[in-house]
Formats: C-alpha cells, sequence, structure tokens
C-alpha cells in the first residue's frame, strides 16, 4: 500500500490471492493471521467502543458465521472474555460445519468459557445496548442471502435502527458484493467496519459506501502486491486518493507565468435554450486555472454568452434554423482548435441530427486532447470509432449515458461500476469517468481510480458541466488522462463537501461550486504543505478509511 497518499482498493478474489501468497511466501500462518485480523478488531471495540460497553447490562454479541469471517468472530470473543467483558457468541449454522482455522478457533473460544448458542433463530432477546459484531460472511460472500439468514439481517437492521446499540462489522457488512458494494439479497447496515489489511473496493462504492460506516484498516501483515506487478494497473485493484495524493497532482503554478503558460481551453457548445450549460464549463475552466477560455457557439448566442462571461472569448459559428450548431461550423471550429490546447465538446449542444453528425465528424478531425459530456456523448454511435483518434480522450458518461454507449441500462451500470467504467475504456480506448455517487475512473490500460469526494448536494443541474470545464482546464495545465479525470473528479467533490458543511446537502447552484473550486485547490496545497505530503499515522497499524 502506498504511504499513506492513496489506498490500494481490492475485490475479493484478489485479497485472497494475497492472502495465499502471504501464507505460502512468508511463512505466515492463516490461524496466525486471523489471529490478527480478530484482535484488531477487539482492540477497535476497545477504543471507540467505550460509550455503547458503559450501559448497563451491556454485552458484546458476536454473530458469526460458518467461514473464516467467523473464525474471527471466534477470536474476538475469546479475548473480550478473557479481558473480562461480558460476551454472547451467536452461531450461524452447525458446529459440525465449521473448519480449519474457524473450527480451531471455535474450540478455543469454547475452552475460554464461551458459551455458543444459535444465531436465529435466538434462544432469548438481544440486550437493548452493547456492541454487535457481524462476523456472519463478510468478504467471502457469492451469493444473495435469504430464508432465515436474511431474517436475522433484517432483525439486526431493525434493531440498529431502534437505536439499539453499537454495530461492528468484520472485513465487510454482511451481504455485500466486496467488489460493487452492491447488496446480495440482504445487508447489513453498521455503525464501523474494520476491514482487514486492504480497503475493499465496496466500500468505495455506494450503497456499500454507506452501509458500512466509519470504516478502519486493519494492517496486519498481509502483502500488498504479488510478485512482478504493479498495484495500479492489475486486474481487481483500484486507488482512491487522499488529499495529499490529490495535491500532488496540482499543475504548478510558476512565479514566472503568465496567461499562456496555462493552457487554453477551447469549449464547443451552447443551442437555443441551453446556452448555461456551455457558460457554466467555460467558467470552471477558468476557476480551475486555465489561462485562456474560448467557448465556440451558434452565433445568435454569442452575444449571450460574452454577456454571462465576460472572461471568456466568444467564436460565433454556423447554425441550423433551430439555433444549435450546423454541419458548416466543422472547418471554422477544427481551424480555432489548432491555436488551442483542449477542447470540451458537448455541453448544450442539443440532439439536432445535424448537430450530431457535426460532432462526429469533429471527434475524427480535431487532433486535439478531447473531453466529451453531454450531448457530444449523445451523438456518438460506438465507442470502438474514439480508438482511431491520435489524441487523448475524455469520456464524461453518467450511468444513463454510459448504458448507451454499452447497449446495456443504468441499472446494469450502476451494480458493476467498476466493470462498466473498465469495459467502455476497453472498447473506447479513452480516459472514462463515470459519474455518480463514488465516481470511478478507468483508463484503457487497465488502472482504476474511485473519488472519495462529493456528496448529494452535487445532484443538480450544472454539476456534470462543471466538472467538464475542471478536467478540460487540467488537461491545458498539462496533467495526462488520467491525472486530469481523477484530480478533476476530486476537486468537483471537494469544493461541494466544503459548501455542504456551511450550508447543507440541498440548495447548491453548480455556479457556486466553480466558484469554489479554488479555495478547495488551494486547501489542498496548505494540508500538503502541512503534512509533508502524507498522513502521518506514527507506527499505528489501525488506520482510519479513506484517510482524507
Amino acid at each position: 500500500m502506498p504511504a499513506f497518499a492513496a489506498w490500494t482498493l481490492v475485490s475479493a478474489a484478489r485479497m485472497g490471492a494475497l492472502d495465499r501468497y502471504t501464507i505460502d511466501s512468508f511463512g505466515v500462518s492463516g490461524d496466525a493471521l486471523m489471529e490478527s485480523a480478530g484482535r484488531s478488531v477487539v482492540d477497535f471495540i476497545l477504543a471507540q467502543g467505550a460509550e455503547a460497553l458503559a450501559t448497563p447490562d451491556a454485552e458484546v454479541m458476536v454473530f458469526c458465521g460458518p467461514g473464516n469471517n467467523g473464525g474471527d468472530g471466534f477470536v474476538i470473543a475469546r479475548h473480550l472474555t478473557l479481558l473480562g467483558v461480558p460476551v454472547r457468541t451467536l452461531l450461524l449454522g452447525e458446529v459440525s460445519e465449521l473448519r480449519g482455522e474457524a473450527a480451531l478457533n471455535f474450540h478455543r473460544a469454547e475452552s475460554v468459557g464461551c458459551s455458543v448458542e444459535p444465531a436465529w433463530p435466538l434462544a432469548r432477546p438481544l440486550a437493548p445496548g452493547g456492541v454487535v459484531v457481524d462476523a456472519l460472511f463478510g468478504t467471502g460472500l457469492g451469493r444473495a442471502l435469504s430464508g432465515a439468514v436474511a431474517d436475522l439481517v433484517r432483525h439486526l437492521n431493525a434493531r440498529r435502527a431502534g437505536r439499539g446499540g453499537w454495530c461492528v462489522a468484520v472485513d465487510l457488512p454482511s451481504g455485500l458484493d466486496a467488489g460493487t458494494g452492491q447488496i446480495l439479497g440482504e445487508a447489513l447496515a453498521v455503525d464501523a467496519t474494520v476491514t482487514v489489511n486492504a480497503p475493499k473496493m465496496g466500500l468505495a462504492l455506494e450503497p456499500g459506501r454507506g452501509l458500512a460506516g466509519e470504516v478502519w484498516v486493519a494492517r496486519i501483515g498481509i502483502a500488498d502486491v504479488l510478485p512482478g506487478e504493479e498495484t495500479e494497473t492489475v486486474k481487481g485493484a483500484a486507488v482512491l486518493w487522499t488529499g495529499p495524493a490529490a495535491a500532488r497532482a496540482l499543475p504548478e503554478r510558476r512565479p514566472d507565468g503568465h496567461k499562456g503558460s496555462f493552457g487554453h481551453v477551447l469549449v464547443i457548445g451552447g443551442s437555443r435554450g441551453l446556452s448555461g450549460a456551455a457558460a457554466l464549463s467555460a467558467i470552471a475552466a477558468a476557476r480551475a486555472g486555465a489561462g485562456l477560455v474560448s467557448i465556440g457557439c451558434p452565433a445568435s448566442l454569442s452575444d449571450v454568452f460574452e454577456a454571462q462571461c465576460a472572461e471568456v472569448m466568444t467564436a460565433a459559428l454556423p447554425e441550423t434554423p433551430e439555433g444549435a450548431l450546423a454541419e458548416a461550423a466543422l472547418d471554422p471550429i477544427v481551424s480555432l482548435a489548432e491555436s488551442r490546447d483542449v477542447v470540451a465538446l458537448g455541453p448544450g449542444l442539443g440532439r439536432e441530427p445535424e448537430t450530431q453528425a457535426l460532432v462526429r465528424a469533429l471527434v475524427e478531425r480535431i487532433r486535439l486532447p478531447l473531453v466529451i459530456d453531454a450531448d457530444g456523448l449523445n451523438a456518438l454511435k460506438a465507442p470502438a470509432t474514439l480508438r482511431a483518434r491520435q489524441a487523448g480522450t475524455i469520456l464524461t458518461p453518467h450511468p444513463g449515458e454510459a448504458a448507451r454507449l454499452l447497449g446495456t441500462d443504468a441499472q446494469a451500470i450502476n451494480a458493476d461500476r467498476v466493470g462498466a467504467a473498465q469495459e467502455l475504456a476497453t472498447l473506447s480506448g479513452a480516459v472514462v469517468l463515470l459519474k455518480g455517487p463514488g465516481t470511478v475512473i478507468a483508463c484503457p490500460d487497465g488502472r482504476v481510480m474511485i473519488n472519495p469526494t462529493g456528496g448529494p448536494n452535487l445532484a443538480t443541474g450544472g454539476s456534470g458541466d462543471v466538472l467538464t470545464g475542471l478536467v478540460a482546464a487540467l488537461l491545458a495545465q498539462g496533467l495526462a488522462g488520467m491525472e486530469a479525470a481523477g484530480l478533476g473528479a476530486y476537486v468537483h467533490g471537494r469544493a461541494g463537501d466544503r459548501i455542504a458543511r456551511r450550508r447543507g446537502e440541498a440548495g447548491l447552484l453548480a455556479s457556486e461550486l466553480a466558484d469554489e473550486m479554488p479555495s478547495a485547490m488551494q486547501q489542498l496545497r496548505e494540508e500538503a504543505r502541512e503534512h509533508g505530503g502524507q498522513r502521518d499515522f506514527g507506527s499505528a497499524t489501525l488506520l482510519p478509511f479513506p484517510g482524507t
């Protein structure tokens, strides 16, 4: 794992491979790793759950499944019992079904006085307070919870909703898919999750991110990489930036710089009734540090843009009778692009057939990096046509736009956001920024990034247009495609978070988001200087996630 500048996120399959490699190559037994994992959760409960344990008749109710997650639970029950903490150990299934380290730790727990009772149906009601430990399934779950197991999860969720104690999950809340964060039938909502050695991708994606509560990572000595691989490009892994990582990617603002030093962004957009989208993209590009910004727009809207964006140059272009860009604008736009650095294509273009044909021709003829959004994406017929482009391309779809490009629906996209972004990146040869809670950035070379910033206040008209201008400005200032998309998503979300802390999760205007971005970027720079480029957790092996 990188030194706190970024987190490596893993799938269940990758975590299993790292676990096996550690056991086979380092001579560390599975039993030793289970002991370390369980003890980390005990330390967390004692440190963070003191209030829950201080209530009258409080006890720790450890729910153990039949696999290794249940084995972790038996370790927790044993240590807490030896420390004098009242413990109830509840097993889902039969003792005879336990195998390997799980069976070994069951007998160890039993030997120190832990009496095991059925997890469902309950032999007696649960105490109203105390701590519930979810060690039912964790990362290894590969099927939907149903029947009695689903009944137990619903019961525990209802208890927690009624303010019944404090709930901690071991590795992953039971019922969540470790790679996608999706719910497998039913899933437990918890107050905190102690995930083992590396955070799972599902903890950074909704709904898993919301169900997992406060997440901590227990570093127990499992390897982070396998021989001969680079962490950021291996299958089943992704990267999540922290503030220091984002700060290091920020473009340098040289003291001797001038407006020509920081790039020129050309926004191609706007149509009658949709001028605001292109204006927001242009303003965002300027707020993100681009030295110069121009808008290429339908001729009848040129005066509108000059009034909306005093700091932005305009170019009046041929238009259709309906007030959208006409195919005759092709050569003028290509000529404009020759003296610019980056083109943002799509905001507010509309969906007239003639304008869509223009977009497809521009994609072929423009030799500059392109950021394609909104109606620019709607004009594309097949992602594979982008592979012929000689310059870099960034696509910024929301789930509906990604679904159309991949021939599926938004529900399928959100069911596996990482997989969908990777598929679209592979087909198009472009960097893909898949918007939504837990924005995913995927590169054709296999790298994946998940963004931790942003919240529901970003769900407002024009927010995506601001992101388009921000990403284009970062490209114009010299960042590579993956870094521009990742930093753009991070700063966009961070600006939204700053506003939410001041005013709440509703009522954000997209123009306010653009205005907040310079302060958000400056805050990143100051934090990086303060912390020397990384967070200092000393010798801790229990680390807060995502560490921002």
